[in-house]
């Protein structure tokens, strides 16, 4: 097991007055000295004040930077030599943190692992039982380079064996410094929040790094939650950044013959967003991508250059 001290957790918090104490105290349960800091994005609704009651060490912003900035920030102001991202709205289950330290510590090609991620339901309750759902298995990539979280909405089943991932969550993942503050430099800032951990997974892969889902750790997840408080129209900001931010992840990795499949799918999510009325900010989304081009190609070019783009690639349509 890994030293006292040896996992910093760092929680990007916004306007989650209302979940931040139950997660403090389910970290404060591990048998296991943890460095704490929460990075707290312009909160309005108290939270730097539980904080500061908690004597929980935080970083209060102006404003809101989003998900990915927050964390490359509380990443860059520990020290310990492995991360554990975690979002606010989370509660996880004693012993996943050793658990999660064990499993990446006994393998030096495990770049991050993730918790099996439950579904924690409105009243709160972290209890497995026939109604239990899943949040994530992992992370998982369609033909044409679309992610999604393995397992999601499938009823629980406890237990498994730890297997390999094409990558971890965002919700609940614990990587090594290396890999999080090395040449990947973190998060892509430019991302705000949505497919920055796949992006992240993405170009851990290309440089060599394999993941892992350890089902003896368990975290449980409302899924959204300070989005749904924290935006007018959090469904429209939603399907804008996941919109634009899916696509640039694409342009880093997918090879050309894949222009095509890449054209029809994007074809058809317009006709999905307009017959769920949000056409206009998921076109929004797409045509941001096009002034980040220039960009994105060079960063391809230099992924290239560094890895090998075929360690993502190969993952495409596995499931």
């Amino acid at each position: 097991m890994g030293a006292v001290g040896a996992v910093a957790v760092v929680i990007p918090s916004w306007n989650s007055a209302a979940w931040l104490p139950a997660c403090l105290t389910s970290l404060k349960a591990e048998k296991i000295g943890l460095e704490i800091l929460v990075v707290d994005n312009g909160s309005s609704d108290g939270s730097v004040a539980i904080l500061e009651a908690a004597g929980i060490r935080h970083v209060p912003l102006p404003g809101n930077i989003g998900f990915a900035a927050a964390m490359n920030l509380g990443v860059c102001a520990t020290s310990a030599p492995f991360v554990f991202g975690l979002n606010v709205d989370t509660e996880i289950q004693p012993g996943c943190i050793p658990a999660l330290l064990a499993a990446i510590e006994s393998d030096p090609a495990l770049g991050g692992v993730q918790p099996t991620i439950a579904q924690l339901e409105p009243d709160g309750e972290t209890r497995i039982d026939p109604g239990t759902r899943v949040y994530s298995h992992g992370q998982a990539l369609t033909r044409d380079g679309r992610a999604y979280e393995v397992g999601a909405g499938t009823p629980w089943s406890e237990g498994g064996e730890q297997r390999e991932i094409f990558g971890v969550c965002g919700a609940a993942f614990l990587v090594r410094r290396e890999l999080f503050e090395g040449s990947l430099h973190g998060f892509d800032e430019r991302y705000f929040a949505f497919y920055e951990d796949v992006d992240l997974n993405v170009r851990a892969r290309i440089a060599g790094w394999s993941f892992a889902e350890v089902p003896a750790a368990i975290v449980w997840h409302r899924g959204n939650a300070s989005w749904q408080v924290g935006f007018k129209r959090p469904a429209a900001d939603n399907a804008r950044l996941v919109a634009r931010n899916r696509l640039a992840t694409q342009v880093k990795f997918l090879q050309s013959t894949a222009v095509p499949r890449l054209l029809a799918v994007e074809v058809g999510s317009l006709v999905r967003a307009a017959r769920m009325r949000r056409l206009v900010a998921t076109l929004r989304g797409k045509l941001e991508v096009i002034p980040w081009l220039p960009s994105l190609i060079r960063e391809r070019r230099r992924l290239g250059h560094s890895g090998d783009l075929g360690r993502a690639r190969r993952w495409l349509g596995r499931p």
